[in-house]
This record gives C-alpha cells, structure tokens and sequence, in this order.
C-alpha cells in the first residue's frame, strides 16, 4: 500500500541537488566488466568480494548471474573470476594464475596507478608511509603490492607523531584514493614538517571524482539543515561526504535506499541537501526523491560544479 500523501499544509522544500554525484568511471568500468564477462562467458561469474561497495548494485549483478565470494577457494575450476573495483594484493591474481583460473581486474586505474607508485617507491629504496584506513579493501590491496616491511600505514595526524623512523630515513607517501581532502592534506603536513625529505606523488592520489564530490557539497551544505547522502556503510567516499556536511554546520544522514528516510527528519529543514556516493546509480537519487516528495512538495535545483568525462578503458579479454 503506498503512503499517503503527507504535503498539504507545509511549506515547499528546497531541494539542492549536488553534481557531480553518483557513479564515477571507475565504478562504470567495473559494472560493465561484470555484465561484459556474463555475456562473454555465460553465468555464472564469480566476483571476488563485492565489485562496488553498494547492495542495490551487488544484488542487480547477482539477478544477472554473478556470485560474489569472498576468497579464491570459493571459485570453482575453470570458472571466471572478477576482482573489485577497490584492487587486490599480488597474491590474488597470482593464486588464480596458479589454479589456471580465467581472471579479470576491475580494479579503478585510479587505484592502480598508486599499485605503481608504490612498487617505483620501493625499488628506488624507500620506505612507503600510506595514509588509509585500516582494513578497508583498497588499503588492504595496496599494502600488498610490496614486500612485508616496506610500508606503513597511517590515519591520523597523531599516527605521524608516532612514527619512529630515523629523520634522514629515505621515505614516500602515498593515500588512498576516497579520503577526506582536507584531513588527508593536514596528515601531509605534518609528514612533510617531521620528515622534509619524504618524496609525494606529483598529483594527489586522491581520486578526481573523490575530490569533485567533496567540493560540491562544501558547495551546497552551508545552505542547508540537513544533507542527505546516499550510499553504503562500508562505502569511504559516502562516509566522508557524510563528515564534510558536518564539517559545513549542515546534519547529514547516510541512507542507502529511499525506504529509510522518515517525514521527521524533515521537520524543521527549509533546504535539504542530496548527493551520493560514487558507488550509487541515478536510479536510487531518483527513487530518493520520491520518497521526500511524500512528505513535503519539492522544489529541486541541481547545483553543479565540475563536469566529468572520465572514462577507462576495459580490460584486454573483453574487447579483443
């Protein structure tokens, strides 16, 4: 049964709809490998962990035909396996090698151009710090691009005060790719005051579509009561679009699908804010929309600040 209409007698809402928002190019790839593959080379396909970090987007996949596991072991011989946008340790695709399995790397350029940045990092003798945070699958891969002992992670400026390396010690930096902008630039520094001779990269590793995001909220949020930023729990990028709201004086709430969102939340709000995280598709700011136009009368204005043409190519096995 739907809901009734709850928008008589209250005033219209504001809508402040942020761009860019949504799918980036890497995400893009990462799909279209997925439903290349299935085509290619029939169901099932496996993927190993979730190819983007967004259910609605696992769960379409998974109504295609793609299993998603979480270890090799899981992926039976002779099957195809897909590894996810956020890349994985050289161990991975070295054991599928072993096993003689057909593999595929969804892995975001963007991230593996940081893969190669630290392997450059290592073999000219210096020790990797990497700003990240523990345990997330990006950071996890990244890691195991070189050898045990050559890097170190930290999140924090206060992880940089405890780094005990010799102050002429020949170090690098490196990030991952869905930071925060303005913490990862204060971890920079305080990196670069306690070791002046650690060695950047020479254009952030912060991904454009992190960074474009970021910037239009900081855009929008001043202007509003409450933002509203859909995506997943274990998404990097959503959360911190969540912090940087915060951080502009507006509240911000995480949704991942429009069911979720109460008429409550919207008492008192004259300008609502609405962005999303590079993992979710238009379809779901759309059926977002809906719902808050069961509550109250929308008047949407779509804020832009980039535009974004990025677009990666696909790995060798699906075009040739």
């Amino acid at each position: 049964m739907n809901a009734p209409c709850q928008t008589a007698g209250k005033a219209p809402l504001k809508l402040l709809l942020a761009a860019p928002r949504g799918f980036c190019a890497g995400v893009d790839r990462a799909i279209d490998i997925v439903e290349l593959s299935l085509q290619r080379y029939g169901a099932p396909v496996y993927v190993r962990h979730e190819i983007v970090h967004n259910r609605f987007v696992v769960d379409s996949l998974k109504a295609k035909g793609a299993i998603f596991v979480e270890e090799l072991d899981e992926v039976p011989d002779g099957a195809a396996v897909i590894f996810s946008a956020h890349g994985v340790p050289k161990s991975v695709p070295a054991a599928a090698t072993t096993r003689g399995l057909e593999w595929l790397d969804a892995t975001c350029p963007l991230v593996s151009k940081v893969h190669r940045q630290a392997e450059r990092q290592t073999e000219a003798g210096r020790h990797i710090v990497f700003i990240g945070h523990r345990g997330h699958p990006e950071v996890i891969g990244t890691l195991g691009q070189v050898p045990e002992g050559t890097i170190t992670l930290v999140e924090t400026v206060a992880d940089v005060a405890k780094l005990a390396f010799l102050d002429d010690a020949p170090l690098a930096f490196l990030t991952q790719t869905t930071l925060s902008v303005d913490d990862t630039a204060e971890v920079v520094a305080a990196l670069r005051v306690r070791f002046p001779q650690i060695v950047g990269p020479k254009a952030e590793d912060i991904c454009y579509a992190t960074s474009n995001r970021q910037s239009a909220v900081k855009t929008i949020a001043p202007s509003c009561q409450l933002v509203l930023v859909i995506g997943a729990p274990n998404s990097s990028n959503s959360l911190r679009l969540v912090e940087v709201a915060e951080r502009c004086g507006a509240q911000a709430r995480l949704v991942q699908r429009g069911a979720e969102i109460e008429g409550a939340w919207l008492d008192g709000v004259d300008v609502l804010g609405l962005t999303a995280g590079a993992s979710a598709p238009e379809e779901l700011i759309r059926e977002v929309i809906e719902r808050i136009g069961e509550f109250r009368t929308v008047e949407m204005d779509q804020v832009v600040t980039a535009e974004e043409k990025m677009v990666f190519k696909l790995p060798r096995q699906l075009v040739d």
